[in-house]
C-alpha cells in the first residue's frame, strides 16, 4: 500500500493575519514543520518579532504587507510572494475581524467592515493563490471560518454570518478547482486561548458559560487549530475538499 505523505517539508506557506492571535502561533507552526513562510498583515512592522523568532529557529520566513480590504493590492502581493520564494503550495487564509452586536444596533459600517476582511478579502486572496496553484496542478487552501458557521451565537449576527458565507465560498472553490489538485477546505475553531481572548476567558462566570457548552471540558489552544490546518495542508489530505473541519471539543455535535 501507499503511505500518507504528511511532511511539508520546504513548501511554501502564505499566513494572512500573521501579526497575532492565532495567526501568529500558525506562522510558527508552519516552520516548525518546515514549511517556509510568507507572513502577511496589515501592518508588516509588526511581524518583525514573529519573523525573527521563526529565523532564530533555523527556519525561513519573510513578512509582507497586506491589507485584504484593498482587493487591488491582493494579486500583486501574492505575485510577488511567489517569485520571491519561487513557489507557492499553501494559503492559510486567516485574516478575519470579530466583535459583538446586538443585531438591533448592527450599523452598515459594522456589516461592511466585517464582511470586506472575512468574507470579500478571503475570496479574493484565495482567488489571487489559486490562479498559481491551478497553473502548476497543486495547492492547498486552509480558510479560517469559525464554529459560528454553522450554529447562531447571540450578539454576533454579523460575524456568523461571514463565516457562514467563508463555508460556502470554500464549498465552491473546492467543487472548482478539485479536478486541477487544488483542496480548499475551512477550519471552525471554538473559543480559543490567546492573547486577545485572555480578557474574557478570565471572567469566571463568562468562561463557566463557554464551558458549559464544550464536552471536552476546555478552550481550544492554538496547537489545536494549527494541528488541523497541517493536516489539510500536507500533500495525502488531496482527497479532502470542501470541507468544514469544527475544531470544537464537540460544541457543534450537539
Amino acid at each position: 500500500m501507499d503511505y500518507p505523505e504528511l511532511s511539508i517539508e520546504g513548501h511554501v506557506v502564505i499566513v494572512t493575519g500573521a501579526s497575532k492571535g492565532i495567526g501568529y502561533g500558525l506562522a510558527k507552526a508552519y516552520a516548525n514543520a518546515g514549511a517556509k513562510v510568507a507572513a502577511c498583515a496589515r501592518d508588516s512592522a509588526s511581524l518583525e518579532t514573529l519573523v525573527g523568532e521563526i529565523r532564530a529557529e533555523g527556519h525561513t520566513a519573510r513578512a509582507y504587507e497586506l491589507d485584504v480590504t484593498r482587493v487591488a493590492s491582493i494579486e500583486p502581493l501574492v505575485q510577488q510572494i511567489y517569485r520571491d520564494f519561487g513557489r507557492l503550495d499553501i494559503l492559510m487564509n486567516n485574516a478575519g475581524v470579530g466583535d459583538n452586536h446586538a443585531a438591533v444596533a448592527v450599523t452598515e459600517a459594522d456589516w461592511d467592515q466585517m464582511f470586506a476582511v472575512n468574507a470579500k478579502g478571503l475570496f479574493f486572496v484565495a482567488q489571487a493563490a489559486g490562479k498559481i496553484m491551478l497553473e502548476n496542478g497543486y495547492g492547498r487552501i486552509v480558510n479560517m471560518s469559525s464554529q459560528a458557521s454553522v450554529v447562531g451565537i447571540r450578539e454576533h449576527a454579523v460575524y456568523c454570518a461571514t463565516k457562514g458565507a467563508v463555508n460556502q465560498l470554500t464549498r465552491v472553490l473546492a467543487l472548482e478547482w478539485a479536478p486541477r489538485g487544488v483542496t480548499v477546505n475551512a477550519i471552525g475553531p471554538t473559543f480559543i486561548s490567546t492573547p486577545g481572548t485572555v480578557a474574557r476567558l478570565s471572567d469566571p462566570s463568562y468562561l463557566q458559560g463557554v464551558l458549559d457548552r464544550i464536552p471536552a471540558g476546555r478552550v481550544g489552544t492554538i496547537a489545536d487549530v494549527a494541528a488541523a490546518a497541517l493536516f489539510l495542508s500536507c500533500p495525502s489530505a488531496g482527497m479532502i475538499t470542501g470541507q468544514h473541519l469544527a475544531i470544537d471539543g464537540g460544541w457543534t455535535a450537539q
